[in-house]
């Protein structure tokens, strides 16, 4: 090999000096059909590859044979690396890299370049477009471009997808734009088919693009500026829920745990009392079965001498010793001595009621916090006069509203009620939380709660939430209940005198509250809003005077 090598200097010096032109021989021929690379170590089957490309390849296939022509060897060839081809590989990996350290333009096309599409072979980096041939340029190809004066005027910085600025139709470059189509014209499209459009030349057009997107692109980075404000709210308000979850938990686990104790506490001394209750039962017993005892040996004793007696032949013996033996024994009357079983009788249930009043006594004290909690959100209400039904009178603040016997004329409005005596609150709410507080000493009958915007107010109305109110009621002065679907009677301890209303729009819940007691009376949960909340009131009749005293929302006191 080294002497063909040598005998062949001639040749090979002139095939290294082709090879350091890139415009006689190129790259293609000096890659390795596998690896797509420069060869590395080459080889000859008939067709050149790297040595550890062919035998890499020939290592996971079955047939040994040439990934070009498939030509099989049914002996796996001895590979032996071809010299001559090696070194010209070499010289033209090093003349590569000395053209591309002397003229960086010269430098091949990078994945993200726009390639010269006049280079055959190795593609070299564009460096100008023209608009006009709708070519990009090289260096080598770029010179006319640069000489002649017509052609300089055309040249400009490296575009993609040049043939997209080609006119289909009419093979002309794209140069105007119709305003009137939004598309892009040639000279031949305007004279065909957009002469009485308003049209402008591209420039123009993008200019004024470029203004409007500049605009734009502010706007979206306020827009991106505010997201990111509500990003950090959000966070913020989640960094403020996880604390206060964890807080509420660490409550609960020692309310629970409190309460788990009285419990236990309660139950040892119920089984301490009952185990103390049958001590003494047992003690009792016994001390009876022992008289018992004593009393039936006494009697067998006497038995057996009786039934010696009966069988005794001795007349005098008999007489004798009958009328001492026949004499009744001193014993006690049993039928009216007994031992109770039934030693718990009241003992359970009084224990229970003992653990049922430390549970509310707890629910009281979680309750006062709840309460005190919510009174954060409370809010200024005042009733509106437009939906208040004609019989309703209201103060003149707008904080108290009472049955009166008189319909009063006031225009028809489609938001009045005309058949309940009931009136909705000025403020609506479409989001987040809102309590109120509204007196309701001295009534017999009463509704309270909140209604959507879109309920119905002529006619008879059905309390319920299908029908977009949640409310609760007195009747008769002592039965109330939770107006749900089905209604739910509700059994509180203590009359109320003021009740609290709270709102979570976003939690789907109406609570009510004895805001005196700081007692829970009623809530709705898992309710769906997409409306306005108003708050709803309702004094109901007058009742002969039964039922005159008003409705009166309570101020707001946040420290209350």
């Amino acid at each position: 090999m080294i002497k063909n090598y040598k005998s062949y200097g001639f040749t090979f010096g002139l095939c290294l000096d082709m090879a350091s032109s890139s415009s006689l021989l190129s790259e293609e021929q000096f890659l390795c059909s596998i690896c797509l690379d420069v060869f590395t170590e080459p080889v000859s089957i008939g067709h050149n590859f790297c040595k550890a490309c062919i035998s890499g390849y020939w290592d996971t296939s079955d047939l040994c044979q040439c990934p070009m022509c498939k030509e099989t060897f049914y002996r796996r060839p001895e590979l032996r690396i071809n010299t001559f081809i090696s070194e010209m590989a070499a010289q033209f990996r090093k003349s590569v890299q000395v053209k591309a350290t002397s003229s960086p333009e010269q430098c091949p096309a990078q994945p993200l370049d726009i390639p010269c599409d006049f280079c055959t072979g190795m593609k070299l980096k564009a460096l100008k477009s023209c608009l006009v041939c709708l070519t990009s340029y090289g260096e080598t190809h770029l010179e006319p471009h640069q000489r002649v004066a017509a052609l300089k005027r055309r040249r400009h910085n490296p575009v993609e997808n040049l043939e997209d600025r080609r006119c289909k139709k009419h093979e002309r470059l794209l140069e105007l734009f119709c305003r009137t189509d939004q598309t892009c014209l040639c000279v031949l499209c305007l004279k065909t088919d957009h002469m009485t459009h308003d049209t402008v030349p591209l420039e123009e057009e993008y200019g004024e693009r470029k203004a409007k997107l500049g605009k734009t692109e502010a706007e979206v980075q306020q827009m991106i500026k505010e997201r990111l404000k509500k990003v950090q709210e959000i966070k913020h308000s989640v960094d403020l829920s996880k604390r206060e979850a964890e807080r509420e938990i660490s409550d609960s686990v020692q309310v629970f745990t409190d309460l788990v104790r009285s419990i236990e506490r309660s139950q040892a001394e119920l089984i301490e009392v009952i185990e103390e209750k049958q001590k003494a039962t047992e003690t009792q017993a016994e001390g009876i079965i022992k008289e018992l005892e004593q009393e039936i040996t006494e009697l067998q004793r006497r038995s057996t001498e009786l039934e010696q007696l009966s069988h005794t032949e001795d007349h005098l013996h008999l007489l004798q010793s009958c009328p001492s033996l026949c004499t009744p024994l001193h014993t006690k009357d049993w039928s009216e001595i007994s031992v109770h079983s039934d030693l718990c009788v009241g003992t359970v249930r009084r224990a229970v009621s003992q653990v049922e009043e430390t549970i509310l006594s707890e629910v009281k004290k979680l309750c006062d916090a709840e309460l005190k909690r919510i009174q954060q959100y409370d809010v200024d209400v005042t009733l509106d006069p437009d939906t208040a039904h004609p019989k309703l009178i209201m103060s003149e603040d707008g904080k108290q509203v009472r049955h009166g016997n008189t319909k009063q004329h006031l225009p028809d409005k489609p938001v009045r009620f005309s058949t309940c005596p009931c009136i909705l609150g000025k403020e609506g709410f479409s989001s987040g939380r809102f309590y109120y507080k509204v007196m309701v000493k001295g009534k017999t009958d009463w509704a309270l709660g909140v209604a959507r915007d879109s309920i119905t107010r002529k006619g008879d109305i059905k309390l319920n939430p299908t029908n977009g109110y949640w409310t609760v009621w007195l009747r008769n002065g002592e039965q109330y209940t939770a107006l749900s679907s089905p209604t739910v009677p509700l059994s509180l301890r203590e009359k109320p005198q003021k009740v609290g209303v709270f709102v979570d729009y976003e939690e789907g819940q109406v609570s009510f509250y004895d805001v005196e007691a700081r007692s829970h009376i009623y809530s709705f949960t898992g309710c769906t809003f997409t409306e306005k909340l108003y708050p709803y009131f309702s004094p109901n009749v007058n009742d002969g005077g039964e039922n005159s005293a008003p409705l009166i929302i309570s101020p707001v006191n946040h420290k209350e």
